[in-house]
């Protein structure tokens, strides 16, 4: 059948229409993020936030004992994850990816201080976060501190942190965010990795990061 000028204006209008419908269709069923604790983790994923607002000042206390601040490693980047010692998977699974990248990095490595902060100070003493790290990389620092400092770095770094502790329970479990934190030289946040990701992965992608700051 011969189209008019005017039927096949309509008619692609019509597939155009359709078109739009079905990419709305998709828009809506795409599932929402989700938000990592201490279960599995989403693999291989970066995620930017595209705001200045993670990070700022802390005050805590490492494993040697030493005060430290977020000033003591300026001039380092600053590789750091939120976790706690009585944590049963994602935490030992990530610091061992962190241990990983950090031989895979060589001499990049010399660049970037790992810090991993606990979200449980009320069990992770410095003695104790001290014995857990021996099983990691050395160049892990571990930092803690009392209740309000652990929550003011929680705060800073947006980090979702819950406690399941009932009356009398010592084997708590404490729900948390799962992320890797890059945070450059001058203590800006750069961006986040996923709990996960591979020791390899996540040492090409600080090279990555690493390659495009100035």
């Amino acid at each position: 059948m011969k189209l008019t000028s005017k039927s096949l204006i309509l008619a692609l209008a019509l597939v155009a229409l359709g078109a739009l419908a079905t990419a709305g269709t998709l828009l809506v069923m795409r599932p929402a993020p989700r938000t990592l604790t201490s279960g599995p983790a989403i693999v291989g994923k970066t995620i930017r936030t595209g705001t200045a607002t993670i990070g700022g000042p802390f005050a805590l206390v490492s494993t040697n004992g030493e005060n430290v601040s977020d000033q003591s490693y300026r001039g380092k980047w600053l590789l750091i994850f939120f976790g706690y010692t009585f944590c049963p998977d994602v935490c030992p699974t990530s610091l061992n990816d962190m241990s990983v990248a950090l031989e895979k990095l060589g001499s990049n490595a010399n660049d970037i201080q790992p810090l991993f902060i606990t979200v449980d100070p009320q069990r992770d003493t410095r003695q104790v976060m001290g014995e857990y790290l021996k099983s990691f990389d050395p160049r892990i620092v571990g930092l803690t501190g009392t209740q309000a400092q652990i929550d003011s770095v929680v705060k800073e770094y947006r980090v979702y942190a819950e406690s399941q502790k009932a009356e009398g329970d010592e084997n708590y479990l404490v729900s948390h965010s799962a992320y890797v934190y890059l945070m450059d030289p001058r203590g800006t946040f750069v961006n986040v990795i996923q709990a996960g990701t591979s020791g390899e992965e996540m040492a090409a992608w600080v090279r990555k990061e690493m390659a495009q700051w100035n």
